[in-house]
């Protein structure tokens, strides 16, 4: 490995750990700046965790940052509402309930003179959803805006009408062969005399504008059909004899399904691509199919723990959709700056990178367990729902939900996620994900 490619590989490890650092510290900052609009009394804003390497104080919050950049907090005075007695101190040797009342003096562990109507306890289930909602959103927001912004300055690269090459025979997709046979007819494309270079501008007489479209007319067609191409500058008409042939499947986006096929028209010739910038409308949708792909993939990760498991201590393959961890998307930063691209590609990917880790943050976040900010937010809407339910009944109002009894959960989970973590760490150092 050379000097270069160590030195491109540390700068794109380092550029990936301030995207990191910033994004951690919006996701805080979200948090922060509701919880002091509500009252709420912040002790701590801290990004990292382990010792403080830097701290400053200023009005009641210390700000800091810690030695390991691997997530971030704030501390609120009152997380958790005293026990049934109204005290706070621990009382039972119970490990399961030591838990509860450890968590709930943790919470008023700083409390002063005066902090009685500062506690986060005390706030109405709405502003505590907004509280905790809001640190996730600033993730979701900074993804989104990443995401837009280069989508619709850079681009995305696209497959066009332009000609990359020409089939010489027509072969059947599923055979996955390049090497035509004696057998094989020649491809409707190659006797049409399309040539490589040549841009269809219409199809049988139809403006066509992109490959989405110009691929649907192409496999609803078998039989006759003129091609009118732009070659060295002047438009000319070509005459083919489209073939039905058995060709891959497409989704409803237009994404290639693998491993599927289906009879259709048949031309035979493959795309150009470029990088182009897209639409405003074209971006939102390109954005809401990255939202959806996200949700897929929190949803399938408990499927995805065998093939980790088989790649960190097997000798499994590492999938492309195999889940990164910080250190994996940190390597894959190291790679982009290897890249042999213009610098500009270089700088969209790694934006794109970012973007991505912060849409995950948000959807991670947003599970409904605790200690994760969902968790939270489903401990606020429970309370106001038994509230309004009280209410509707002429009940006795029930109180504040207290979310410090769900704290043996909480470990049960953040165990979970610890040792999902550390799998993912492992598999991220012996078997890597990459790029190139």
């Amino acid at each position: 490995m050379s000097m270069t490619t160590i030195l491109m590989t540390v700068l794109g490890i380092a550029i990936f750990a301030v995207g990191l650092l910033f994004s951690i510290a919006w996701h805080e900052l979200g948090h922060l700046s509701t919880a002091k609009l509500f009252g709420i009394r912040v002790p701590q804003y801290m990004v990292g965790f382990g010792p403080t390497i830097w701290s400053r104080r200023k009005g009641d919050t210390e700000y800091g940052i810690k030695a390991i950049p691997a997530g971030g907090y704030i501390r609120m005075i009152g997380m958790f509402p005293p026990g049934p007695d109204g005290r706070l101190e621990a009382r039972s040797t119970s490990p399961w309930r030591g838990m509860i009342e450890d968590a709930r003096s943790a919470a008023f562990e700083e409390l002063r003179p005066g902090d009685e109507s500062r506690l986060f306890y005390t706030r109405k289930p709405w502003k505590r959803v907004i509280v905790m909602f809001a640190g996730p959103f600033m993730n979701l927001v900074l993804a989104v805006a990443i995401f837009m912004g280069v989508a619709m300055t850079f681009g995305f690269q696209t497959q066009t009408t332009e000609v990359a090459g020409v089939q010489r025979c027509v072969i059947e997709q599923s055979e996955k062969r390049d090497t035509c046979k004696a057998s094989d007819p020649v491809s409707p494309a190659k006797a049409a005399g399309l040539r490589e270079g040549d841009r269809i501008v219409a199809f049988d007489g139809q403006r066509v504008d992109d490959w989405a479209t110009l691929s649907d007319r192409i496999r609803q067609t078998v039989g006759p059909a003129t091609l009118t191409v732009e070659r060295d500058g002047k438009e000319q008409t070509l005459h083919a004899v489209l073939q039905e042939n058995t060709v891959a499947r497409k989704d409803a986006d237009g994404e290639v399904v693998p491993g599927k096929y289906v009879t259709a028209g048949y031309l035979g010739f493959a795309a150009n691509t470029e990088i182009l910038p897209l639409s405003f409308g074209d971006s939102v949708v390109r954005m809401g199919d990255m939202i959806e792909n996200g949700v897929d993939s929190i949803i399938a990760l408990p499927s995805k723990i065998p093939d980790l498991w088989s790649a960190a201590f097997g000798d499994g393959e590492r999938a492309d959709d195999s889940p990164v961890g910080v250190v994996g998307a940190a390597r894959i930063g190291g790679e982009v700056m290897n890249l042999d691209i213009p610098a500009q590609n270089q700088v969209a990917m790694m934006l794109f990178l970012l973007a991505g880790f912060n849409l995950s943050l948000f959807l991670f976040n947003m599970l409904p367990l605790l200690p994760l900010d969902g968790g939270h937010i489903a401990g606020a809407l429970w309370e106001a729902l038994r509230r309004n339910v009280a209410k509707v009944f002429r009940r006795p109002d029930p109180g504040p939900f207290d979310v410090a009894k769900l704290m043996p959960v909480a470990y049960v989970v953040a165990g979970i996620f610890i040792c999902f973590t550390l799998l993912v760490l492992v598999a991220d150092i012996v078997n890597p994900v990459k790029i190139t």
